[in-house]
């Protein structure tokens, strides 16, 4: 297994981590740990949403519709 190293934490993160390790039983390394597998595995699974999607299309959409999209997203 690797070992990571992360410098200049802001110390309010520090202390959300802390709360959340406290509430979840844990110890704040399982905890950093269970937020950083939870983010990539979240994000993984969404990527391969959309690659299954656009294997779906028939055709690729146009700059006009994506942005009207994201539009929507922000809303």
């Amino acid at each position: 297994m690797a070992t990571l190293t992360v410098r200049n934490v802001p110390t309010k993160t520090v202390k959300s981590l802390k709360t959340l390790a406290r509430r979840n039983r844990r110890s704040m390394e399982q905890e950093v740990r269970a937020v950083l597998e939870q983010h990539v595995g979240d994000r993984l699974a969404l990527l391969d949403e959309i690659e299954r999607s656009w294997a779906r299309q028939t055709r690729r959409p146009r700059a006009r519709e994506v942005e009207a999209w994201i539009r929507v997203g922000q809303q």
